[in-house]
């Protein structure tokens, strides 16, 4: 029997809400919505978390769109024009690249069997959810006030939806071409063997060779110019916003402080995600927990939007994202789950010769093919229409062509096959009932290509594998290769063979994209080589070692743990170090540290500004300086094994000059914080607005006045950790990037769950739920997430009730 009583403070903290809860019940709205089949209850609790109640599965994602519409319509409305390649249309010439990318890479099979992929009933579900959206565009054609500001900034309207805009890939975590491409630069600069020095990949020692047929000196940056244009955030520029609320100049450079996905994935040490389930065998409650805090970019308004979905058959509450129907992350009835990055190499680059008299014939086995041209018109602000041709070859959309060298080059990408729009296969999870039933569902998701954990009321505790996984029978995938037919992939490797687990006999088991290749698995050939760094899996696997019995209070804790592991490998070198009197001091206050990056801790800015040294200049000496535009970043482990056994590359005497390194970044170190923060070290704290902190910037932010700016950008908070801790909030002095929503769900009773979102559920800057749960988030704190009727009603601030409408 499942334990439904609530911890002492959890049932204080209701109580403590039940008053203000009961009170705000009394809001009630009813309208009425063409298109709904029976009546839908639409709760709003106090975090601004939406709980629908509908009496049929069409009316519950007709209600969910509608509601997503509501809560997030600019949001979506960018997303509509980015899916759509319709930017150009509202900002003109310069987002036409963009524009030409995304239909490049517009998915054109068959629509129905696409959607039900998903779901059995994918095709209805998908096709409910837009209508809801559009009811209510269609609310604000009626009724233009209920716009959000940022339509009236931009001065445009919202426009209608097609299941074809929820399917759109341009917002998955993909892009491995982009570091195939730097690689294969490299390679033909520096030479296979010291890439590989530079970079660490596993398993085992990839081919990185170019093919004979390859000219290196040909691989330019541009070819990636229509993918990156197509995969980039959006940045607004002040002429794109109307006189009365322009900003008097370009401050794009403050929106671009937001890195795009595209921008995170590339730096593979600023992406990260935490997950992880405990057996009941190692909790109080004897339930299992499970955990997960996805890092992304940090927007206004979040990524991610918390949902509470009722109807028969569906009982699910989560997080995901506002444009897709459905929950990626959360609970129902049965079991809780969640998701890390496990990455995959999904993508290839292919050069091809073409026909010197025919450019769009291509060489392929030995003869002459033809690309397929489809012409689209593409309307641009202030401008005739321009028509452009999309091209393809057997492998996928062209993306450059060297007219003078007669060479082209296209994208073969698993992700634009049928199944692979990013997080939608999370409709068949949000049912299941069963680790089995769960398993059956990951075995759809292809796209992202992630760590799913699942926990359950049988005490069941498992970690699946999920993506698109191309066998490449004869090369490693990290260098562009030869289209002429020699280099195929041999299918697709089944999503159930990727690496698995079910009830670990340790009690537990957690990812947080570190390499999880069990030794011994058998289908190296499917996967890729390049994997997170290791130091937050470390970290979990510590905490998690511990012989106690863990509470959800230990959950919260461990989600923010700030110990740098790297801190405690580099500060004792620094140990009888000779060094001036003053940097003496900062070097005795790190060693006598505990090594966690807390907010109010001096000790922690003197690292953290050390190790920024640290990194710099070993990676001027590893890495030649015509190649560093290539390898930006030197992985962080292979700098300290280099730092721990230093070679003739830090001078004749190695540890000499190690050790000197170490003591002259410290002193650097120390100049950077005199001229940051000033000479006195009582001022040096890491939590302030002049070091690490949080500015949650809106899309707009850099285009207009700064009156407007205030009511859009959220912040500053004082932040601790850095990219290398659980507690992830990047390796820049503004978090960009990590966890805004959190979950910890406890399977023995649904109502003791907890979570975050960063800035606040709404995207509307006037909404009391734009930036409400950032001051929460910033001081690591969370609020419950109830899942039974009578827990959400006590804390219930509106009702809306929507009848069906002619």
């Amino acid at each position: 029997m499942i334990n439904r009583r609530f911890a002492p403070w959890s049932l204080l903290w209701g109580l403590a809400l039940l008053w203000v809860g009961s009170e705000a019940f009394g809001s009630q709205e009813t309208l009425q919505v063409p298109g709904l089949k029976e009546p839908v209850e639409i709760l709003r609790d106090a975090w601004g978390i939406s709980h629908i109640y509908a009496k049929n599965e069409s009316d519950l994602f007709f209600a969910q769109g509608f509601n997503a519409a509501r809560d997030r319509l600019f949001q979506l409305e960018l997303w509509r024009r980015q899916a759509t390649g319709t930017v150009a249309e509202i900002l003109g010439r310069r987002e036409l690249e963009r524009d030409i990318g995304t239909r490049l890479h517009k998915f054109r099979g068959d629509l129905s069997q696409e959607l039900n992929h998903y779901h059995p009933r994918g095709e209805a579900i998908v096709t409910a959810f837009v209508n809801g959206i559009n009811a209510y565009v269609a609310q604000t054609e009626q009724n233009p006030d209920l716009l959000p500001l940022e339509f009236e900034l931009l001065g445009i309207k919202p426009g209608r939806w097609t299941p074809e805009v929820v399917i759109s890939r341009h917002q998955g975590l993909l892009s491995n071409v982009t570091s195939e491409l730097r690689y294969g630069r490299a390679v033909a600069m520096l030479g296979a063997e010291q890439v590989k020095e530079l970079s660490w990949f596993r398993p085992g020692s990839p081919v990185l060779t170019l093919d004979p047929a390859i000219d290196g000196s040909l691989l330019s940056d541009e070819i990636l110019d229509r993918y990156r244009a197509f995969r980039r955030s959006i940045e607004f520029e002040p002429e794109d916003i109307v006189a009365s609320h322009r900003g008097e100049e370009s401050l794009s450079r403050l929106a671009r402080a937001v890195p795009s996905e595209l921008e995170l994935w590339n730096d593979g040490e600023a992406i990260g995600s935490n997950n992880w389930v405990v057996s009941g065998a190692r909790t109080l409650s004897g339930y299992p927990f499970m955990a997960n805090d996805p890092h992304r970019a940090q927007q206004a308004p979040s990524l991610r939007y918390w949902v509470h979905l009722v109807a028969p058959g569906w009982n699910v509450i989560g997080g995901g994202e506002p444009a897709l129907p459905g929950i990626s992350i959360g609970h129902n009835e049965y079991g809780a789950w969640g998701l890390t990055v496990f990455g995959q190499d999904n993508e290839d680059l292919y050069v091809y010769d073409t026909n010197p008299s025919n450019p769009n014939q291509y060489r392929y086995l030995g003869g002459w093919e033809e690309m397929k041209v489809v012409r689209d018109t593409i309307r641009v602000k202030g401008e005739s229409p321009v028509t452009v041709d999309l091209k393809t070859t057997r492998h996928g959309p062209v993306l450059y062509e060297d007219t003078e060298h007669h060479k082209a080059y296209a994208l073969r990408a698993a992700w634009m096959d049928i199944g692979s729009a990013p997080y939608l296969a999370s409709l068949r999870m949000d049912q299941a009932q069963s680790w089995q039933e769960f398993r059956d569902a990951c075995s759809y998701s292809r796209i992202p290509s992630e760590n799913m954990i699942w926990a359950d009321i049988d005490k069941n505790i498992g970690y699946q594998a999920v993506g698109v996984s191309p066998i490449r029978p004869n090369w490693s995938g990290l260098v562009p290769v030869p289209g002429d037919g020699r280099y195929e992939w041999d299918g697709y490797l089944p999503i159930k063979a990727l690496p698995h687990v079910v009830n670990p006999e340790k009690g537990y088991f957690a990812t947080a994209n570190n390499f999880m290749v069990p030794d011994g698995y058998p289908y190296l050939d499917a996967l890729h080589y390049t994997w997170g760094d290791e130091m937050r899996g470390a970290r979990v696997d510590e905490l998690m070692r511990s012989s106690r019995r863990f509470t959800l209070t230990d959950m919260m804790a461990f989600q923010h743990d700030e110990l740098s592991i790297p801190a405690r490998s580099l500060v004792p070198m620094l140990r009888d170090l000779e060094v001036s009197a003053e940097v003496k001091m900062a070097r005795d206050r790190l060693l006598e540290w505990d090594n966690i990056l807390d907010k109010d801790s001096v000790a922690a800015s003197i690292y953290v500004s050390w190790e920024r040294r640290v990194r710099s200049n070993v990676a001027e000496i590893m890495v030649p300086e015509k190649a560093r535009e290539l390898i930006p970043r030197l992985n962080f482990k292979r700098v300290i094994d280099w730092l721990s056994a230093p070679d003739g590359r830090f001078g004749k005497d190695p540890v000499r000059g190690r050790d000197g390194l170490l003591a002259r970044s410290l002193t650097e170190a120390i100049e950077d914080l005199k001229e940051r923060l000033g000479t006195d070290p009582g001022r040096w704290r890491y939590g302030q607005e002049k070091f690490k902190h949080a500015i949650i910037r809106h899309p707009l932010s850099g285009a207009v006045s700064s009156e407007i700016r205030s009511r859009l950008d959220v912040g500053p908070a004082a932040r601790g950790g850095y990219g290398a801790t659980l507690n992830s909030t990047g390796y820049g002095d503004n978090q960009t990037s990590g966890a805004s929503f959190r979950i910890i769900v406890d399977t023995s009773n649904w109502d003791h769950s907890v979570g975050t979102n960063a800035p606040g559920q709404a995207g509307d800057p006037d909404s009391p739920h734009y930036r409400d749960l950032f001051e929460l988030w910033a001081k690591g704190k969370y609020f419950p997430i109830f899942y039974s009727r009578e827990k959400i009603e006590s804390v219930a601030e509106e009702t809306l009730k929507l009848q069906p409408g002619s």
